[in-house]
């Protein structure tokens, strides 16, 4: 998506191992024209890999979300994110799986509430990164527990140097970006 790469190259500062900020319009200040716009191209994109029917789509809380509800949206499906903390209103039973942030380097439980997650759902998973797979591999974990189709996964931006679509060899089901980020030494390649 040529308008996104326009917009890394613009804007993306890398901060170092590999790290790049993008928090003028990804995961801080959001660009709601741009993010509608991710959201349908990679709709789209599903839709070509024949991707139709979706009644989930299920990201990370936080940075995952304004693109995961632009494709909740276009498909018509509900958007669960994933919580990264329990709070007192949580009394449920919950699907739980750990993931490693990158950004952070601690471990976090992801949770969805069972109730929202079943048999009869058909699930894409949508995040802003595609990295070392960490977060994306506890959620197809939550989606397989809840037993769930999952039909695909998409990133707005994937770095392959970190390994993460390895990590994800054994997911039967298309797995998408937007754009590509890649480093030689400070030099941050995008497209």
């Amino acid at each position: 998506m040529q308008e996104l790469i326009d917009k890394i190259t613009n804007e993306g500062v890398h901060v170092g191992g590999g790290i790049v900020k993008l928090d003028s319009f990804l995961n801080h200040q959001v660009e709601p024209g741009l993010t509608l716009r991710m959201a349908v191209e990679l709709c789209s994109q599903f839709q070509a890999c024949g991707v139709d029917l979706v009644t989930k789509v299920v990201t990370a809380e936080v940075s995952g979300i304004p693109v995961a509800l632009g494709v909740a949206s276009t498909f018509g499906a509900e958007l669960i994110y994933a919580r990264k903390s329990r709070s007192t209103l949580m009394t449920g039973t919950y699907y739980v799986a750990e993931a490693i942030s990158r950004t952070r380097g601690s471990h976090t439980d992801l949770m969805v509430d069972r109730r929202f997650l079943g048999p009869d759902d058909c699930v894409l998973i949508v995040d802003d990164f595609l990295a070392t797979g960490s977060t994306l591999s506890a959620l197809v974990r939550l989606v397989r527990e809840s037993q769930a189709n999952l039909a695909g996964i998409g990133c707005v931006i994937e770095k392959p140097a970190e390994g993460g679509r390895e990590v994800l060899s054994d997911v039967d089901a298309p797995i998408l970006k937007l754009a590509t980020i890649e480093f030689v030494g400070d030099y941050m390649k995008v497209y």
